[in-house]
């Protein structure tokens, strides 16, 4: 608890967005950037999109895909635009990126690094990527994202929630737009204080990953600083598809909190057999049993049905807040429209960010003026933007983190519909989860210069 830098009703903070101000374009010079990894010298330009279309993040894989597919349409000035038309930069006009249509390749990862690695090498190699984006672990990103450093092309992380993408592991190549462990348990643990209390005993079981590793540290942390105690930390092989065996000594321990730092599939099954094992009827310590996700998604709900109903939990970005606060989170309803009518249901989280990743790549390489990466970069180190769907954002120069509001939301008792399974809580303000870049749960690594490549 001494290097959590957790207070009872917040974070340490440091720095902000100043209100809705926004950067203004800063147009680079394409001259000062000359040589680099597959430079576009025809007509398309090809984008990577690396994803899991297969292993335990399968589903979030393939919502990931169909809004990559989108975001190439609006670009190339098909469809309605979506996002491009309530983006703050104005520079992107549906003419491809700098007039050069957009094409994309497609790997999939399986959720494991060495699959993603080679899949996002040979999109570079044989295929002539340009920018990489997409995955939904933390595993894969961290090593895709290595690659892309070492290869002088540009990584726009997709779903990849670890601390360390933009702590220990972060490069100057690398951009994460979805937020982290850190900021989701700064925005739960004043809601988990408000619904169950400061005398609680927490029990996690934790994915045993770069992810379940540093989501365990942030909630167990967060939690701590309330006053709980933490009973126990075990932790379960990503591919384990039964956890009966790591939910029956939860039932003795004297715990009564279930933290479940699981993502994906292995959320749904864990979830599902701590409701088999009765932990949602027990009481524990004279309170009623609680069960907390950190992390999940309404694709995640939709795996767990009745199961998720009042689990609280966080996420980057949910399709309701249409229905928050006005106008501050324009784009959520352009998008929202976009996709509904090419697919059929509401987007998740994790293809409002792929897409927002998509656009943002496009919208600096137009304000640079150049696709060489060390261009790209600068047109991204610190800029300010709105209109995505997350209200104002900020790119730290200092670490390639986003900075911007969390959203804290718990399962609906009684949902409508299978798109409508989570309600949103609270939508906590991007001071309360921002933090300094030399922050202990994001040491050890440096940032580093841009890698042209070629």
């Amino acid at each position: 608890m001494s290097n959590s830098n957790f207070t009872r009703r917040g974070v340490l903070k440091t720095g902000s967005i100043a209100g809705a101000g926004l950067a203004l374009p800063t147009y680079l010079s394409a001259a000062a950037h000359s040589g680099f990894t597959n430079a576009p010298t025809g007509d398309t330009v090809t984008l990577g999109f690396n994803v899991p279309q297969s292993g335990p993040y399968a589903d979030e894989g393939a919502d990931e895909l169909r809004a990559f597919e989108l975001a190439v349409e609006h670009l190339n000035g098909q469809g309605d635009g979506g996002m491009m038309s309530t983006f703050s930069s104005k520079v992107l006009d549906g003419t491809g990126i700098m007039g050069k249509k957009v094409d994309f390749v497609t790997g999939d990862t399986q959720t494991k690094s060495d699959a993603a690695r080679a899949s996002a090498k040979s999109m570079i190699e044989k295929d002539g990527a340009i920018m990489i984006s997409g995955g939904s672990s933390s595993g894969v990103a961290v090593a895709v994202q290595g690659l892309c450093q070492e290869a002088g092309v540009i990584f726009m992380a997709g779903l990849t929630h670890s601390n360390d993408t933009t702590g220990k592991d972060k490069k100057a190549n690398g951009f994460r737009h979805f937020f982290n462990a850190y900021m989701s348990a700064a925005a739960l643990a004043p809601v988990l204080e408000q619904l169950y209390g400061t005398d609680r005993r927490a029990y996690h079981l934790t994915a045993d990953y770069t992810w379940g590793w540093t989501q365990e540290e942030s909630i167990a942390a967060a939690t701590e600083a309330l006053g709980w105690d933490t009973v126990e930390k075990v932790r379960t092989p990503l591919a384990a598809t039964d956890f009966s065996s790591y939910i029956a000594p939860v039932l003795n321990s004297g715990a009564d909190v279930l933290v479940l730092n699981h993502y994906g599939g292995n959320m749904v099954n864990s979830l599902t057999n701590a409701v088999q094992f009765g932990l949602r009827e027990k009481q524990a310590n004279g309170k009623n049993f609680e069960i907390v996700v950190p992390l999940y998604s309404e694709l995640m709900a939709k795996g767990a049905g009745r199961n998720i109903a009042g689990i609280v939990g966080s996420q980057n970005w949910d399709w309701k807040l249409e229905n928050e606060k006005g106008d501050r989170y324009a784009g959520t309803n352009a998008f929202v429209k976009s996709f509904g009518e090419k697919y059929g249901f509401p987007p998740s989280q994790a293809a409002q960010t792929c897409y927002a990743q998509t656009l943002l790549y496009a919208d600096a390489v137009t304000r640079a003026g150049s696709f060489n990466p060390c261009a790209v970069v600068e047109a991204l180190e610190g800029f300010e933007f709105d209109g995505l769907g997350n209200g104002p954002t900020l790119y730290r120069a200092g670490d390639h983190q986003c900075f911007k509001d969390v959203v804290v939301v718990r399962g609906k008792e009684n949902p409508e519909n299978e798109f409508d399974l989570v309600e949103i809580v609270e939508v906590t303000p991007t001071e309360q989860v921002t933090y300094p870049v030399d922050h202990p749960m994001f040491s050890g690594g440096a940032l580093g210069s841009c890698n042209p490549g070629a």
